[in-house]
């Protein structure tokens, strides 16, 4: 885990509230100048702190209105079984999230289509054709809220 001093933590939280902001606004917001809120900036960066900024999509004004979270669980569950999914599950276009988990459920997909029936067809004629999928379970999103800030941990 990244030492996080407080002025790292003051830079993380005026970018986590704005990505987009410039370097200037982020030292005024934190109280430093702008060379040190560059530097302090660069070396989250540096130490995987920061790992970049995505662009938030409305999903249905670009014809992706309906989500769902599918379980899926992988028989037999080897790693090559377990890794050629994984890998096959993250090009498909339709994947907005991919979590690999213990439990029940080897795989949780979060998927976002344009209507029920691509839903069905890809349940139905993507995941369930795979030799190695042995149990699909779907879940209709109906609001995903996402947070978009964190705190880091004290220890």
């Amino acid at each position: 885990m990244a030492r996080l001093d407080e002025l790292d933590q003051a830079i993380l939280a005026e970018l986590q509230s704005d990505a987009r902001k410039t370097n200037r606004e982020v030292a005024a917001a934190v109280g430093v100048s702008p060379t040190t809120a560059l530097d302090r900036t660069r070396g989250l960066r540096e130490r995987g702190v920061i790992r970049g900024a995505l662009l938030d999509v409305d999903l249905p004004s670009i014809g992706r209105g309906v989500q769902a979270l599918i379980a899926v669980r992988v028989r037999p569950p080897s790693r090559r079984n377990i890794e050629a999914f994984r890998n096959w599950v993250n090009t498909l276009p339709d994947i907005v999230g991919l979590y690999v988990t213990t439990g029940t459920e080897d795989f949780i997909l979060h998927v976002a289509v344009p209507d029920n029936e691509s839903l069905y067809a890809f349940v139905i004629d993507k995941l369930t054709e795979r030799a190695e999928v042995a149990d699909v379970r779907t879940s209709m999103v109906f609001e995903h809220i996402r947070r978009t800030r964190i705190t880091p941990a004290i220890r």
